[in-house]
């Protein structure tokens, strides 16, 4: 889809490996003041100025109204990306099916990795079945700091139904073997972990349990092995726990 060469804007060369919230932390933290005026945000979101539209979509990061849906739909085509990124924030916090697919729209087509980064939050957030092939591919092709938060969202199909978890499995798999950012790795490990959760002990649980149990045994990066172990240890299966177990009185962690 992308890759570091398409990103030509000073937003996506600074993008970090962060929660997509953390730089909207400043709206009300800075200043202390009250949540804002939901009505003054939803009267701002359709402003001519692109200030003011952008403080009203990142106004609703914080507020929860489900009038502003709609608007915050349009804005994810707004001409600034600050606009679009806080628009797929505000609708992250108020999830829609009905902005499920203007969100896989519009992460298809924005060339912005700071947007497509919210995009993906807020279509995990969506707990949509429609969201998986886009955050799987996203998971596959995208930027870094877009896998990292593709590999959280698809955590959340636990909430989705069995055969979601099912089809999350094997590009989450394929990404805790293979991606080469280490970060994206731990956030595949604790996905795999929440995932298993909702399997019964069958073929797809197996392979799951297996990759978590090569990470937590062989994998380069520390932060990497002690997330699979966390997995392990959460899911609870006989297997990985006597690896751990195992591993640990040969001083091997």
């Amino acid at each position: 889809m992308y890759d570091e060469d398409d990103i030509n804007s000073v937003l996506d060369q600074e993008i970090e490996l962060d929660s997509p919230l953390d730089h909207l932390g400043s709206l009300t933290a800075e200043s202390e003041t009250p949540t804002p005026d939901p009505e003054a945000m939803l009267a701002l979101l359709d402003h001519p100025q692109t200030q003011q539209r952008m403080l009203a979509a990142r106004a609703f990061s914080d507020i929860e109204d489900r009038r502003a849906i709609p608007y915050l739909i349009c804005l994810l085509q707004d001409p600034c990306p600050l606009v679009r990124v806080s628009a797929a924030y505000g609708i992250g916090r108020n999830p829609s099916p009905d902005a499920v697919e203007p969100l896989i729209a519009q992460l298809n087509r924005d060339w912005n990795g700071y947007v497509r980064k919210g995009v993906v939050w807020a279509l995990g957030n969506c707990r949509d079945r429609r969201t998986l092939a886009p955050l799987a591919d996203a998971l596959r092709t995208d930027i870094s700091a877009v896998r990292l938060w593709a590999a959280s969202a698809l955590a959340q199909m636990s909430q989705v139904g069995y055969d979601a978890v099912v089809s999350a499995m094997p590009p989450l798999i394929e990404a805790l073997v293979q991606d080469p950012i280490a970060a994206v790795r731990s956030n595949c490990a604790w996905a795999i972990g929440q995932l298993c959760r909702e399997l019964p002990s069958n073929v797809v649980y197996a392979t799951a349990v297996d990759a978590l149990i090569q990470a937590f045994a062989e994998d380069e990066d520390l932060g990497v092995r002690e997330d699979a172990k966390a997995s392990l240890l959460g899911v609870g299966d006989p297997r990985g726990l006597q690896l751990i177990e195992t591993l640990e009185q040969e001083g091997w962690f």
